[in-house]
């Protein structure tokens, strides 16, 4: 652990990698290792938690609760303001760890920090401006209302490729709603959400809500899975696989709890023969290359009119030639490594099958021979029929299509069974209303001359099919974390008249 910041995070050589009501537990669990994947070495070890010391985390969580659902939005929203200024003073401490851990590119490690500084702006002013609903009663002398109330615990689950900003989406907004949580983050950033943890530690303690965020990191058997199960958790919000997903989903149900889930993404950006095509050409390469092809909002396949095929493919393999690949803290660095060596694996076995179904491929697909997992960043012109068209490989790999429509595109977009991002390049303003109409896009997010990365907070992020259905962040999505109560307040001081005739009072005689 030769990085003298991490002290400054709280990050030892061995720490404790369970945390209840701001106490750092001693964790009986199995030691895990952080590995730097641009070097393969261990960064620090942690000790994980396991099934006794997940039922201290979520009573502590229960606990908390209890007090910080009477504290008044407002209030809660002034304490989240703290968290945000904490964040800021450690943006670039916390931007070179998640750097360091995961292996974005230092320019996207601080860009997650700020992406939680954002995120924690926005729910301040949500603290102050909840909106509710009055409703027109059909009764006399009665009002009609509906009022939103905090939900309970939550259970936060994240992924290795955004090892802050995810919890913030929700950990932020379910503050300020009202609830407690508990977080299992990646096995892969252990470190980040330690250092995140004493952050929080340090400003709800000094309020006096220390077990406001929990923090559980152990072996999905150990805690994942308790947390599905555990119906003392209202809302699962979980961020990984479409197989993952459809696991919590069916866990979660049989309690009658409630997901919130943010599952695979297989984007993609339809460019028409009237595109701006270096418009077209940055978005894609950041799309496609970005977190080393580790995002939900990963550019992966491309739509490309007959007309300009040749002239894009030509244009984008020039731009791919032009990335720099190393070590994601060196500025001049425009793509890292991936997170380990079974993903390593995982993008050459894809490739091998791609050339089996017809694949072939422009540019790239190699592993680089150095310390790290690195690999080069991959185009493949794909024919339309190709199976592996259908799977998400976390990985650098772009596939090129032809198409002779727009009608074509759309069915193309629409064709795999993940719904998440996607977007078109045209200044034909016909063709974008299309793209957003009913019969165009089915994805949850739908963008014109910009591509399938880089969501505002502003506007509530997720996808449709097998992504999930969850939404994070924006718009209303604080909804998920609270529960939905209609009112009605009888103000006349008789009773509401009732159906078939019914009346109390004294009986008539005959």
């Amino acid at each position: 652990m030769e990085h003298s910041f991490l002290k400054k995070l709280g990050i030892e050589k061995e720490n404790s990698g369970i945390c209840a009501g701001g106490v750092w537990l001693k964790g009986s669990g199995e030691i895990l290792d952080s590995i730097n994947p641009a070097t393969g070495q261990k960064i620090a070890s942690v000790r994980q938690g396991n099934a006794n010391e997940y039922e201290e985390v979520i009573t502590a969580a229960q606990e908390a609760f209890k007090l910080w659902r009477n504290l008044p939005a407002p209030k809660r929203g002034e304490i989240v303001r703290e968290l945000r200024n904490e964040f800021a003073q450690y943006k670039k401490e916390l931007g070179t760890l998640v750097s360091l851990e995961v292996g974005k590119i230092i320019a996207e490690g601080e860009g997650e920090i700020q992406e939680a500084i954002d995120m924690a702006d926005y729910a301040v002013g949500l603290s102050r401006s909840f909106p509710g609903k009055v409703l027109p009663s059909e009764r006399p002398e009665h009002h009609m209302y509906e009022i939103w109330h905090p939900l309970g615990p939550v259970g936060i689950i994240t992924a290795f490729n955004f090892p802050i900003a995810v919890w913030a989406w929700n950990a932020l907004i379910a503050a300020v709603c009202g609830d407690s949580m508990v977080w299992k983050p990646s096995s892969e950033a252990p470190l980040t959400a330690i250092a995140t943890q004493h952050i929080c530690n340090r400003v709800l303690s000094k309020h006096g809500f220390a077990g406001v965020c929990n923090l559980a990191i152990g072996p999905s058997e150990d805690i994942g899975e308790k947390m599905a199960s555990d119906r003392r958790l209202p809302l699962i919000s979980a961020t990984g696989s479409c197989n993952m997903g459809k696991k919590m989903a069916q866990t979660v149900a049989e309690r009658f709890g409630k997901t919130l889930l943010e599952l695979g993404g297989n984007n993609a950006i339809i460019v028409m023969d009237d595109a701006t095509l270096d418009t077209a050409i940055q978005s894609i390469l950041f799309g496609a290359v970005g977190t080393a092809g580790q995002r939900c909002t990963t550019t992966r396949r491309i739509i490309a009119h007959k007309k300009i095929k040749d002239e894009l493919i030509s244009r984008l393999t020039l731009a791919y030639k032009q990335v720099s690949i190393g070590d994601p803290l060196d500025t001049n660095t425009l793509m890292g490594p991936l997170i380990n060596e079974k993903a390593v694996n995982t993008m050459m076995h894809a490739l091998e099958q791609i050339k089996k179904e017809g694949g072939k491929i422009l540019f790239g697909g190699e592993k680089l021979d150095r310390e790290g997992f690195f690999v080069t960043p991959t185009i493949v012109l794909a024919p339309k029929d190709m199976p592996m068209l259908e799977k998400e490989t976390f990985a650098p790999i772009l596939y090129i299509l032809e198409c002779e429509s727009l009608d074509e595109a759309i069915e193309m977009n629409n064709s795999v069974s993940q719904g998440l991002s996607s977007a078109l390049f045209t200044n034909n303003v016909q063709n974008e209303h299309k793209f957003l109409s009913p019969e165009g896009s089915d994805c949850g997010i739908a963008n014109v001359n910009i591509g399938t990365s880089g969501a505002e907070i502003g506007g509530a992020f997720g996808g449709e099919k097998e992504t999930g259905g969850g939404r994070e962040a924006g718009s209303d999505s604080w909804k998920a974390y609270m529960r939905r109560q209609t009112v009605t307040v009888n103000y006349s001081k008789k009773p509401p008249a009732l159906s078939q005739g019914i009346q109390f009072g004294t009986p008539k005689k005959k």
